[in-house]
């Protein structure tokens, strides 16, 4: 694993970083962070990582919501991060449906790829955090290392217990934080 590598983190967005919901993210209002996501960003993000979204944005198609109001989400992520003294380098998201048959949709790699050509680092190597088998699939398509939390679909990833083998799990971003950082990865 190269040392560029291993500086890029990926993060899900829904369920990971913000709460999750069934019937979706459809406003700033409905935009909630889970409690010490905000500040776990940040932490690595000032210890020198290169945190990154990837996120299914399926509303977008389905009509839920507009690519104005996703702005904003990301708007209020980016600020929320940066008040607590990191930075975002970058969100990427798809906004097609599952039966737009597009490359960019998780667990497809897509997104990952965008990233890589964006930062001009590989993903070969780096973590990647997912609530859901989906999210960890699509970095594992390019080499990432796959962590999954508890948070939002998390659990329920795990109690399904397939394709987990090589996954690592975590309560929340919290602490998939202090481990990335205590560890060097």
């Amino acid at each position: 694993m190269s040392a560029a590598a291993s500086k890029l983190v990926i993060l899900d967005r829904d369920g990971v970083i913000n709460e999750d919901s069934d019937a979706y993210i459809k406003s700033l209002k409905e935009w909630i962070p889970i409690d010490g996501s905000i500040d776990a960003i940040a932490k690595l993000s000032k210890a020198g990582y290169q945190v990154v979204v990837a996120t299914n944005q399926s509303g977008i198609a389905r009509g839920y919501f507009d690519l104005e109001t996703l702005q904003q989400m990301h708007d209020q992520l980016c600020q929320l991060v940066e008040n607590a003294g990191g930075k975002v380098a970058g969100i990427f998201y798809c906004p097609h449906g599952p039966d737009d048959h597009c490359d960019c949709r998780k667990p497809k790699a897509g997104l990952i790829k965008q990233i890589e050509a964006a930062l001009a680092l590989p993903a070969l190597g780096a973590v990647i955090v997912g609530d859901s088998l989906r999210d960890l699939d699509a970095g594992r398509t390019v080499g990432c290392i796959p962590y999954l939390v508890k948070t939002g679909k998390g659990q329920l990833t795990l109690d399904n217990g397939k394709g987990l083998e090589d996954v690592v799990v975590f309560e929340n971003l919290a602490t998939v934080a202090e481990h990335i950082i205590s560890q060097g990865l």
